[in-house]
């Protein structure tokens, strides 16, 4: 029976229309475009003869779905594994690993969420690694925004690789399961076992993989990196810039038998104008040590000062320096310390006492680089500006600026002592909780064994991980709260109401009536790829799970009227479901637009080509498997 097409239905693609139009000219920041197509739809289904639109009472249910409840729990997952420190050992093993380069940082990030999300949902996967990639792109200097579409992309991908990677494969066989009851014997499906889809999925990931790193430089925006904040400054850079000191943080190694045995930090600092900010011996670590610790081999160091001179010295003295931070690499990163400015104000009890009298390093955590008095800069360090002093003996006077290496976390303790006025106000105020390591590690494997071997709602199970961590305070509930991206949230909630509409009003079967018409007496290989592409233009504008459920059966009819194999049909719509990069409709796409500072033009830009490679690999595997 052929549909004709309703007023509704002319309402609904209207507003389709304009939802995409919309979101390709920003004129609105997507999330609130996607607010004023909700109340669109909600005040369009006032006017009579346009109540299947939307109901009053239900227009809001996507605040409350199980996808939008599912998204706030696994940020809230995410953000307690960062605060317990295990996001932030993962970025570390990843980085010693992938080195700092963009062409090994993308497969093994992305191949590792990918292959996450062969076993849980992944938007989930996606979120939890959100912060890991944040940390590495602030330790790397590589744009958040070359980083966070990969590993997206190859989230969704790596959800083709199990039965129960995404929502329209873990549907799949009720749906077989359910047509067979209404097929004759000879048609009747097998249901697929759980790596039934393993090739396919594979190929899909690798593929991902394989794009971006070599076509990432082109595809990929690099809209800068995400860094600490603008007053929080790197070593090298802001020395150079602000003190005229050339310097940079190396790591060395003392071998055993070394002659600097017994050399006082600071002796070894003023004899060869450099800073000693790190010791290692024997599993233990001190950030910025005293300047009268002992050198005792074999140990590591970190020092700053210029690479050539320390490479010169440590010639003489048969040290190794490293090209690269490696034991220092966590306690040293960007997101963790740096230089800052701190002024001595009047009144301060440090007035007239020296560094060296009160200790600085080991009661304040600040390893003094210099002090900057009115013209003046007094340094460790001798450049052609100013010659070397020995700072550690010079009193401090009243307006006098320091210059000092120091943790954030004990920057932040300063800027509520009144000794000091901390002038570098923007910082990372991370307060890690690495005593609670084991309550995150114990919700996070509670909730992933409850999505995996129950049969409990998703949402559910990950709120059970999401309050478990708060209950136990490996967050705080207002930190929960932060941890929610909730433009994020509104997007895909206004967005819901759209999908229905589509789907309530008849507008998606006359869609797929008008495509299937122009299909005409197409091959059986044609029907298929056009029952590919049909499901990936459904779920750029419906739920993937809303256009499974609707052409998994049309799919299967089409199949057996044409002698093809209902299988193959019914399993191209529940892969092709995921071929969502176009428009970042996809909760997984909606999660990273945010963090990287995306707009709709890069998804059409890098989703555009992506979509067109899943399309073609993934028929092509479907039919050698098939």
């Amino acid at each position: 029976m052929v549909m004709g097409l309703t007023t509704e239905m002319i309402v609904v693609l209207l507003l389709l229309a304009v939802t995409i139009v919309l979101f390709v000219t920003e004129v609105f920041r997507i999330d609130f475009a996607a607010i004023l197509i909700m109340i669109s739809l909600g005040l369009l289904s006032q006017i009579p003869g346009l109540e299947n639109l939307a109901q009053s009472n239900h227009l809001f249910d996507g605040f409350a779905s199980n996808a939008v409840i599912s998204i706030i729990a696994v940020m809230i997952i995410g953000a307690g594994l960062d605060k317990s420190g295990l996001l932030s050992n993962l970025a570390s093993a990843i980085l010693r690993f992938a080195g700092k380069t963009e062409l090994r940082l993308i497969p093994i990030i992305s191949g590792s969420v990918g292959v996450i999300s062969s076993f849980m949902q992944n938007v989930g996967s996606a979120a939890l690694f959100i912060p890991v990639v944040s940390r590495i792109s602030a330790r790397t200097e590589v744009p958040l925004s070359r980083l966070l579409m990969p590993m997206g992309f190859c989230a969704i991908l790596g959800g083709t690789i199990t039965m129960v990677g995404s929502s329209p494969l873990i549907l799949l066989n009720d749906l077989i399961a359910g047509l067979n009851d209404s097929l004759p014997p000879e048609h009747h499906m097998q249901p697929l076992s759980l790596f039934a889809v393993t090739p396919i999925g594979v190929a899909l990931l690798l593929t991902g993989i394989l794009y971006f790193v070599f076509f990432g430089r082109w595809v990929l925006p690099n809209r800068g990196s995400r860094d600490a904040g603008s007053s929080a400054k790197s070593v090298g850079d802001y020395l150079k810039k602000i003190y005229g000191l050339k310097s940079d943080l190396v790591e060395v190694i003392v071998p055993e038998g070394s002659i600097l045995r017994g050399e006082t930090f600071a002796d070894i600092m003023i004899a060869h104008n450099l800073y000693i900010v790190g010791s290692y011996h024997r599993g233990q670590r001190w950030f910025t040590p005293v300047l009268t610790t002992k050198v005792e081999d074999p140990c590591r160091l970190a020092i700053i000062g210029r690479r050539k001179v320390i490479e010169s010295i440590a010639e003489d003295y048969g040290l190794t320096v490293l090209a690269d931070l490696d034991i220092f690499a966590e306690a040293y990163a960007p997101t963790v310390a740096g230089i800052a400015e701190l002024v001595i104000p009047p009144g301060s009890d440090l007035i007239g006492k020296t560094a060296r009298e009160v200790v600085m390093r080991k009661t304040y955590g600040l390893g003094l680089l210099a002090i900057h008095r009115a013209d003046e800069t007094l340094s460790l360090v001798e450049t052609t500006e100013h010659k070397a002093s020995n700072i550690g003996r010079v009193p401090f006077c009243a307006g006098d600026t320091l210059v000092a290496f120091t943790a954030w976390d004990n920057l932040a303790r300063l800027t509520e002592d009144r000794d000091f006025v901390v002038v570098t106000s923007e910082f990372p105020r991370e307060e890690l909780r690495p005593s609670k390591v084991g309550w995150a590690l114990l919700f996070f494997v509670i909730a992933l064994a409850l999505i995996i071997f129950s049969d409990l709602q998703l949402s559910l199970a990950l709120l059970v991980g999401a309050g478990g961590m708060i209950a136990t305070k490996v967050l705080r509930i207002d930190e929960a709260y932060e941890a929610v991206s909730w433009s994020t949230v509104f997007l895909l909630a206004s967005l819901i109401p759209l999908g229905q509409a589509v789907q309530n009003t008849g507008t998606a079967a006359w869609i797929t009536q008008q495509i299937l018409s122009l299909l005409g007496e197409w091959p059986i290989w044609g029907l298929q790829a056009g029952i590919a592409v049909l499901a990936t233009l459904f779920t750029l504008v419906m739920s993937n799970v809303g256009a499974t459920v609707l052409l998994v059966p049309l799919a299967v009819s089409i199949a057996i009227a044409a002698g093809g194999d209902p299988t193959l049909f019914a399993l191209t719509v529940a892969i092709s479901t995921s071929n969502s990069f176009l428009i970042p409709t996809h909760q997984v796409n909606a999660l990273i637009m945010g963090p990287a500072g995306y707009k709709v033009v890069d998804f059409l830009k890098s989703g555009g080509i992506m979509t067109l490679l899943f399309l073609v690999v993934s028929l092509i595997v479907m039919n050698l498997l098939y």
